[in-house]
């Protein structure tokens, strides 16, 4: 049926700030659903209070509230909009939750807000987890045996009856927060305390549901559609390699299902559809299912009624937009009513793709960065970001996943030699635990006792044990009599030339020039949803080793944007802002545009962001193979982080012309030694500091009159602060120095110092710098972990005259064309610099939004050679304070001191008319009366009326 014509209006509930178990993928979600109510004629407003996304940006929404998700803040935004409908079903599950509390206590009912996609009791029906089990026993569906608890005396006596270990679940949670196995007694007593004191799940429902341990029991996902009408298809089917009992999103996952039978995929697909169907959800839902590994029994886990974070992961790895059709669905559209450009041109959503490929998710974790948090994976997701890999086949796509990682590894490295440790990583769910399983292999243990210790099914353990092989086989090969079927079967296989140039005890430009002389190149796959059924006519391509090749390049003039590859803590969903927004900048100007990224939560990643999506790690070879394929006019790195910035040496080397920077001017800023000697040039103070190029300098002669305690270990080409240390004890100096790579920078440390970070436009000639962002804390606190604030408030003019100075003087000496990120501190009114990054920075889509201006969009106008003279910038919000605020995902990981490197997760951002207001409007629980009802509660486009003006002559 035609889409409803009785709404005008429409309310859209972020995600909020980027959290564990709550990521990047429901800005990707958000921002579909926003783009295609406005593409539909609709009045869009939303609420989400974080300041890197896309999502924020005001040509998104067409009422745009960067606020805290609170029920008093979208309450007071209702009551301004008047929105018809609300979508909830894309902002994870802190939008489902203010949406079910807001039905429920009459607020949509009062201002005539309906739900759209999703009803009060389908929300309550599948994430209450007593009304889940009802329903679920209702339409005769098996779950596992379990029993509610009302209180903790209650919850004693039922673990009791069920038997330890069980597995105890909370209502309306997210990421598996408060869930927890739990094995006797005292830890039952411990989580429950600890759900008590949980502020939200007193608001929502304190019950506890104990589940039978179904330990050692596979895991799968099918992300499934449904419309008004009862139509029903299953998008994709997702194994999770790690058993029951790892959270999904700290679990390796591959996509078609391998490794069950037709009959039982049969018996799976039409079970998510019944429950959907009795669900009434009209969109998506993510149906969860275990299953029996010795006799086939299969039992549904959970529901979740709308975009999941497996939602981004099925999307990327099928090419089918849900996220798009479901907020269609949402407006009364049926699936045959709406066209998709997927495959043979425009064709229905009703069908369900199907794969000839393998794509596998591989978490990405950082439990280094925190104190006492151990690697051991559990119900509660603690992974910070994921990388996908493409393959023809499982053990390629499982090898160019790990190599997309960026934690230094080119495959199934080894991570021990002791018989030992290899048991307990075995033994115990961890982040090396696949590792592990080739070093077992190895040492010579069968797969059978492997499988006893992981029950990780075998077939994926085979294919790990061929891996093991082939590695031997390569290690043993002589690369002088190697033939090209031999080499092209290795590559098929999904090694690098890296890593059989290592196994080999070759290098790889050897393999790369015996790769040349065989004539092994990559071809490039067409993602089509539908096995190459129909002609392909998506540009959404993977690498393989197959004779046809897809990609069928243009002769049109191009740019390829690199992008951040997985998100982790230092380097997150800000640098996939950077890179649509360069995206979209350059399309306006009539280029086209090629974005290479391997992130499957993100919008950069969309199928039609750009005009061609390369899903690829991002290493040399991979690069270089997508570069000669292309012949791109221009490459720009500025805009993916470190990860993007770090590859300028190795393109460097390569015919290939990248833009607005050299290896020279990176390694001017990038290499500390050279940093310091460029500033020592231009006349500009920097902290006391001596430079160690080995060991062999001695810190008795180092601290002669050179520099005092406490300093900076500073190291070279870093993102987030990551392995800066602080020390303020000689012997702890020593220690320290001991275990670094060489050369490092000590940094005498500013005691009581203001840190002040400027992002600087140049064109080569002039700058153009938007704001100066002051942070509370002292430095020493990484910026991405200290509040920040805009304008400054403890910093009188005459220094910010010099500040602007300072940092015109380094941008136009440096040579840089585009950004330039400085970060100084001020001690006794004296400006110290501190760190120039040459790229896009985290605060860039922060500024952004406070001043007005599409600093990404100035950017790249600067790198083609347009003048800043030309483009008339103005910012617009002098009159608002904007604080940002950085946010930790402290119930995962909450054992850690403020420091130099960089630990929180995501953040959020207020505007007030006053410092006060702005930092009063950021907290979850207001503390004023009428907490977030302030009378500067404004869209971002009514603060920037200017914005969506044209701001280029």
């Amino acid at each position: 049926m035609p889409k409803r014509t009785d709404l005008k209006a429409i309310l859209v509930i972020g995600s909020g700030p980027i959290l564990i178990g709550q990521g990047c993928e429901f800005d990707y979600a958000g921002t579909q659903a926003c783009m295609i109510l406005k593409k539909e004629g609709y009045f869009v407003s939303l609420i989400n209070s974080n300041p890197a996304t896309i999502m924020t940006d005001p040509d998104i929404a067409d009422a745009t509230y960067i606020e805290t998700i609170t029920e008093e803040s979208i309450a007071h935004i209702i009551d301004k909009e008047r929105p018809d409908a609300l979508l909830a079903t894309v902002g994870g599950q802190t939008a489902l939750n203010y949406a079910w509390s807001l039905s429920k206590k009459g607020i949509l009912q009062r201002y005539n807000t309906k739900l759209i996609g999703v009803t009060e009791d389908t929300i309550a029906i599948a994430e209450d987890r007593m009304l889940f089990k009802q329903k679920m026993t209702e339409i005769g569906m098996k779950l596992p045996f379990s029993v509610i608890a009302f209180n903790l005396d209650d919850a004693i006596n039922k673990a009791e009856e069920l038997g330890y270990p069980i597995m105890v679940r909370c209502s309306f949670a997210l990421g598996g927060k408060n869930s927890s196995i739990v094995k006797n007694q005292d830890e039952l007593r411990s989580l429950y305390n600890r759900i008590h004191n949980d502020p939200l799940q007193k608001v929502l429902n304190r019950t506890l549901i104990l589940d039978q341990g179904l330990f050692g029991w596979k895991e799968f996902e099918l992300e499934v559609v449904r419309d008004n009408q009862d139509n029903c298809i299953v998008i994709c089917g997702i194994e999770n390699i790690n058993p029951l009992g790892v959270h999904t999103g700290d679990s390796i996952s591959v996509s078609p299902i391998m490794t069950l039978t037709d009959k039982e995929y049969q018996e799976m697909r039409s079970r998510a559809i019944e429950v959907i169907r009795a669900l009434k959800v009209v969109g998506a839902a993510n149906v969860q299912f275990a299953v029996n590994p010795h006799n086939g029994e299969m039992l549904i886990i959970e529901v979740n009624p709308r975009l999941s974070r497996s939602s981004a992961l099925a999307s990327k790895a099928t090419g089918y937009p849900i996220a798009k059709v479901a907020t269609l669905l949402a407006l009364d559209y049926s699936l045959h009513e709406i066209g998709l450009d997927i495959i043979g041109g425009n064709v229905a959503a009703a069908f369900e793709p199907v794969l000839d490929y393998v794509s596998v998710k591989i978490p990405r974790f950082q439990f280094e960065k925190f104190l006492g948090a151990k690697d051991i994976l559990s119900t509660k997701m603690q992974s910070v970001g994921e990388s996908m890999g493409i393959g023809s086949n499982f053990q390629e796509a499982l090898q160019k996943g790990i190599r997309s990682l960026e934690i230094n590894r080119s495959g199934l490295e080894e991570v021990s030699n002791d018989n030992k440790e290899i048991l307990n990583l075995l033994t115990t769910p961890c982040s090396l635990q696949i590792y592990a399983i080739a070093d077992a292999f190895r040492m010579g243990m069968d797969l059978e006792s492997i499988y006893q210790l992981t029950q990780i099914d075998p077939w994926f353990l085979y294919q790990i044990k061929d891996l093991v092989n082939v590695e031997y086989e390569i290690a043993t090969t002589d690369l002088k009599e190697v033939t090209r079927e031999r080499l092209l079967q290795f590559k098929r296989k999904g090694f690098s030339n890296q890593r059989i140039a290592t196994l080999c005890n070759s290098d790889l430009y050897t393999l790369q020039n015996i790769c040349r002389e065989f004539k092994i190149n990559k071809a490039f796959k067409r993602i089509d949803s539908s096995a190459a059924e129909y002609p392909a006519t998506s540009s959404y391509m993977y690498s393989c080793y197959e004779d046809e090749c897809e990609c069928d390049p243009s002769n049109n003039k191009k740019f390829i944007v690199i992008g951040g590859g997985p998100n982790h803590i230092g380097q997150g969903i800000e640098f996939d802002y950077a890179c649509v927004q360069a995206l979209k900048s350059l399309q306006k100007l009539g280029f086209e545009t090629i974005i290479i990224n391997n992130n499957p939560a993100t919008v950069s990643t969309d199928y039609n962001i750009a005009d061609r999506l390369y899903f690829s790690p991002l290493d040399e070879e991979e690069l270089l193979s997508i570069f000669q394929k292309e012949n791109p006019d221009g490459i720009f790195l500025q805009f993916g982080g470190q990860t993007a910035l770090n590859l300028v040496k190795k393109i460097n080397q390569s015919p290939f012309k990248i833009m607005g920077l050299t290896t020279e001017l990176f390694e001017q800023t990038e290499n500390r030694y050279k940093f310091n000697h460029f500033l020592q040039k231009i006349g500009l103070s920097f902290p006391k500091n001596i430079y160690l190029e080995s060991k062999k300098d001695k810190l008795d002669n180092v601290f002669l009159g050179s520099i005092k305690l406490p300093v900076l270990i500073r190291p070279s080409y870093i993102i987030g602060g990551s392995r800066i240390k602080f020390i303020d004890k000689r012997d702890d100096l020593i220690d320290a120095i001991e275990n670094l790579e060489y050369p490092i920078l000590l940094e005498e440390y500013l005691v009581d110092a203001i840190e002040v970070e400027i992002d600087v436009i140049s064109d080569g000639q002039d700058v153009f710098i938007p704001a100066i962002i002051e942070n509370i804390e002292s430095a020493g606190i990484h910026s991405g972990d200290s509040t920040s604030c805009i304008p400054p408030m403890r910093i009188n003019s005459n220094i910010q005259n010099k500040l602007y100075e300072y940092a015109k003087l380094i941008a136009l000496q440096s040579g840089i064309i585009g950004f330039i990120n400085i970060q100084f501190a001020i001690q006794n009114e004296i400006i110290f610099v501190l760190e120039v990054n040459p790229r896009a920075s985290r605060t860039i889509p922060y500024v952004s939004k406070y001043c007005g201006v599409n600093l990404v969009e100035a950017s790249i106008h600067c790198i083609l050679g347009k003048k800043l003279s030309d483009l008339k910038l103005k910012t617009t919000a002098e009159s608002y304070v904007a604080i940002k605020k950085p946010v930790f995902s402290n119930d995962v990981f909450s054992n850690f001191i403020l420091g130099p490197e960089m630990r929180s997760t995501g953040e959020v951002m207020s505007f007030g008319l006053s410092f006060d207001e702005a930092f009063e409007k950021m907290q979850e629980f207001p503390t004023k009366q009428g907490g977030q009802n302030h009378k500067s509660t404004i869209s971002l486009q009514d603060i920037h009326q200017t914005y969506l003006k044209e701001c280029y002559a």
